[in-house]
């Protein structure tokens, strides 16, 4: 099973790819930001150059001179600016690419088999579904090459009912009918399903238990980091 690694060089030409106009008139919304209340008159292209890793000011521009900056659902150029709760968006002709989901031959594990689901061991170092940084090499990009007609969930992720970290090892259901995925996702939302987790800590760990408070969510600057708010 290969690793998936981070290429810098590769992100930052997807990036630039991101700033490109290819014609057709269909968008797609690549990102999205909410203008926190205490922001400050701020050009759009400056205020999208503290939060899109690795795009130019140039590229940004041109992006808002083909329209594809909106702010509050309008087009804008890129000299306008960035009030408190406005709502700006990214738009390109072509869908986010951990959305272009390519087919891969890739080994899989598959400890348990049925017409409705199969359960997967899934190896540290493989990350469950495209993302930022990691558009291939993925389980969705196996599972989608060696079984057809997968059921999307509500993300559009073929067979996927739950997901586990890149560095974690362990089962994951995977959804082979629609019946499977729609029981499947609600055992999941009602938390009558069962997981466990077995860690190693390195280390004085001062407290046998405890609890972390905080909404964890993806870095507004770096894609490939979590933060908490």
């Amino acid at each position: 099973m290969k690793e998936n690694k981070t290429n810098t060089d590769s992100d930052n030409n997807r990036n630039k790819e991101l700033f490109k106009d290819t014609g057709s008139d269909e968008l797609y919304e690549h990102y999205r930001f909410v203008a926190l209340k205490g922001q400050q008159p701020l050009r759009v292209d400056k205020y999208l150059m503290n939060f899109i890793e690795n795009a130019t000011r140039n590229k940004i521009q041109k992006a808002a001179k083909d329209g594809n900056i909106h702010v509050n659902e309008i087009p804008v150029k890129s000299s306008y600016k960035v009030k408190p709760n406005d709502i700006v968006t990214v738009l390109f002709e072509h869908p986010p690419y951990e959305f272009l989901l390519v087919p891969e031959d890739i080994p899989i594990d598959i400890v348990y088999e049925d017409d409705e689901l199969l359960v997967v061991n899934k190896p540290a170092g493989m990350v469950v579904h495209p993302g930022h940084g990691n558009y291939s090499g993925t389980l969705i990009n196996a599972l989608i090459f060696h079984f057809d007609n997968l059921p999307n969930n509500s993300s559009n992720r073929p067979g996927l009912v739950h997901r586990i970290d890149k560095d974690t090892s362990g089962l994951l259901v995977v959804a082979k009918t629609e019946k499977a995925m729609t029981h499947l996702a609600k055992q999941f939302f009602n938390k009558t399903t069962e997981r466990e987790y077995i860690a190693l800590v390195w280390g004085d760990v001062k407290e046998d238990s405890g609890t972390i408070e905080g909404n964890i969510g993806r870095h507004p600057k770096n894609r490939l980091q979590n933060t908490v708010f």
